[in-house]
């Protein structure tokens, strides 16, 4: 078996966005982290804009002090592709309604849910609550009314409304055309 040879690269790897991201994450000013890493804010700044590259004992540190481990600066993200062929069928209840799990069953920080509403389908009949801190409901196409315990929205191809996810609710598709929603489930629905 020939052995391919692989030429070393000189590029250097990409982490200041990264790092960025870390600092964001903890909310801190780059004055901070260079008050708490000795570093300067300018050389910070570089570094966050990929111009320059730490020591690894300035990364070592940076890294202590915004909570990450080195080797997370340097792992590919974790990405999932779901075709819509493909994703599962679930069921949420109701009438009329197809729906699939577009996001990896595996993904716990939110799920996104495809829902295709038949002609005057409608949820249950019995407000209902979903296990999550948020739901957004996006109308792909078409008319949805989302049913609250004291009100009621009206919504058309374009709007979008962002809820409680415990809180009660319900829905109708109040036309004699399809409609396509989006659940967005912040986070993922307990199963």
């Amino acid at each position: 078996m020939k052995a391919l040879p692989v030429e070393p690269s000189n590029a250097p790897i990409a982490i200041g966005s990264r790092i960025r991201a870390a600092r964001h994450a903890q909310r801190l000013t780059i004055e901070q982290v260079a008050a708490s890493t000795g570093l300067t804010k300018g050389f910070l700044s570089r570094v966050e804009r990929d111009l320059t590259s730490p020591s690894v004992a300035s990364l070592v540190t940076l890294c202590q002090v915004l909570s990450v481990s080195v080797g997370e600066l340097f792992a590919p993200p974790e990405t999932h592709v779901v075709r819509l062929a493909d994703a599962p069928r679930i069921s949420l209840g109701g009438r009329g309604i197809v729906e699939r799990l577009l996001t990896a069953r595996s993904e716990r920080r939110l799920q996104v849910i495809r829902a295709v509403i038949e002609p005057r389908g409608e949820g249950e009949s019995e407000l209902y609550s979903v296990d999550c801190e948020a739901e957004v409901l996006h109308v792909v196409s078409g008319r949805f009314v989302i049913i609250f315990s004291n009100e009621r929205f009206e919504l058309e191809a374009g709007d979008t409304v962002t809820f409680p996810g415990r809180e009660p609710h319900s829905w109708i598709n109040p036309t004699d055309s399809e409609s396509v929603v989006l659940w967005t489930l912040v986070p993922a629905a307990s199963s």
